[in-house]
């Protein structure tokens, strides 16, 4: 992911926000039933990479067995391969069969909805994609719209009647990037305010982006009982770590206030150590939240020497 790329890491201030007033609200309101248990997934961006040939998959795997092997090592991934092209049915099936029933698929709203006809007159392509995710059953996650750096507050009633379109039973998040959706409280347009409070009303919940140059899209705003949070990395920079222990820390605060379902999708603008990431992340989560996820085991027998470094 080369959004919020930055050359110089050491000079970003990675220090966490405080939550969003619109958070503390959801958790004044949150009711937390008697045996809920915490669904904390933690995956990647992609099966497909060769590089983890000896890493994560057995060497001599096939590029057709990937997916078989991912399923195995990590317990969700963010689909963005379907951005750009949308599976039939009987595919979407074959990869859920492969997986297990807590794994979760999330997958990326196609970009003909978000960036080609920027939500307008889409009401076919939508429904065609949330058709199609349907098929992954029990294994579907949480989908994200993602929508253009461009897409600002001053589209706002385009965004919000799109989203009352949705079906309630679909689930989704909504990424926004554009920076005047991230305006300090009093300087926030209405624009703007009602429509992170529509998402509130409607259960929509949104997607948090913590990248090195864009520190406005950690916001900190929940609008619904879930957390999607994409990290992105910086190739085992000593900041990651740091980073991931922060989350870590708020994750745990966020669980004792009752969130019981979370996202944490490990992107790196080179994706060959996103493995390492997401087994760091875990054990560190399993530490700080009373989880107990199993993370990949990681082939090559240097690599936890390397992790304990941090």
């Amino acid at each position: 992911m080369e959004f919020g790329k930055v050359t110089n890491v050491e000079d970003v201030d990675f220090s966490l926000p405080p939550d969003d007033r619109i958070t503390d609200e959801l958790f004044r309101n949150l009711t937390v039933r008697p045996g809920d248990h915490i669904k904390l997934q933690v995956g990647c961006t992609q099966w497909g990479n060769k590089e983890w040939i000896g890493k994560v998959y057995p060497k001599g795997t096939k590029d057709k067995d990937f997916l078989a092997y991912y399923v195995k090592q990590f317990n969700c991934i963010e689909l963005n391969a379907l951005f750009y092209n949308l599976q039939p049915g009987p595919v979407i099936e074959r990869w859920a069969s492969l997986a297990g029933e807590e794994f979760r698929f999330c997958p990326k709203f196609l970009n003909t909805i978000s960036h080609t006809k920027q939500l307008q007159n889409a009401e076919q392509e939508t429904a065609l994609f949330i058709d199609h995710m349907f098929h992954f059953g029990s294994r579907l996650g949480y989908s994200f719209l993602q929508l253009s750096d461009g897409f600002g507050p001053d589209r706002a009633t385009v965004l919000q009647n799109y989203v009352r379109l949705l079906p309630r039973d679909f689930r989704t998040c909504v990424e926004l990037r554009q920076q005047s959706w991230f305006a300090p409280t009093n300087a926030i347009g209405p624009s703007a305010s009602d429509t992170w409070q529509l998402f509130r009303d409607l259960g929509i919940g949104t997607v948090i982006t913590d990248s090195s140059g864009r520190r406005d899209c950690v916001h900190m705003k929940l609008t619904a009982p879930v957390a999607f949070i994409r990290f992105v990395a910086n190739n085992m920079h000593p900041t990651d770590f740091v980073r991931i222990d922060a989350w870590a820390d708020r994750l745990r605060s966020w669980i004792d206030k009752g969130l019981r379902e979370i996202y944490f999708i490990v992107h790196s603008h080179h994706e060959l150590h996103a493995p390492e990431l997401v087994h760091y992340a875990i054990t560190k989560f399993n530490e700080k939240c009373g989880t107990d996820l199993k993370p990949p085991k990681l082939l090559k027998d240097d690599t936890a020497t390397k992790l304990t470094l941090f």
